[in-house]
């Protein structure tokens, strides 16, 4: 099994810094892309910054030169950090992994979630 853990969200005000972290731990073979979402209230959830094992990045429009996306497969954790926040930058921040698990002989892929840390930017 695979648990992933959040941490690092909280309460802060609008043009101030945050940085999540997100841990995998488990009997994992290896991690492909993680990635961070945001479900803001009342909306669904959306996509925020990905990453590959290999380090290429990608970023939604609404955060580009926001937000860095980073990661230390040595110790299967990502991380968020994102400066001048807004109010629209509220919400609930989700971790996903995707994983591969071994059981022998089968290499097996599955997507996890952690169980989301909650961000809330005041103006």
């Amino acid at each position: 099994q695979v648990q992933l853990v959040e941490s690092g969200g909280g309460l802060v005000q609008a043009g101030g810094s945050l940085r999540l972290s997100c841990t995998a731990s488990g009997s994992i073979f290896s991690i492909n892309s993680m990635g961070w979402y945001r479900q803001a209230p009342g909306k669904e959830r959306e996509v925020v910054a990905g990453i590959t094992s290999g380090g290429s990045t990608n970023y939604a429009d609404s955060v580009k030169g926001r937000l860095t996306i980073t990661r230390d497969n040595a110790k299967n954790t990502a991380y968020r950090q994102m400066n001048s926040l807004k109010p629209e930058d509220t919400g609930v921040y989700y971790c996903k992994t995707e994983v591969f698990t071994m059981s022998p002989p089968v290499l097996r892929k599955d997507i996890y979630w952690g169980q989301g840390t909650q961000v809330t930017v005041s103006s």
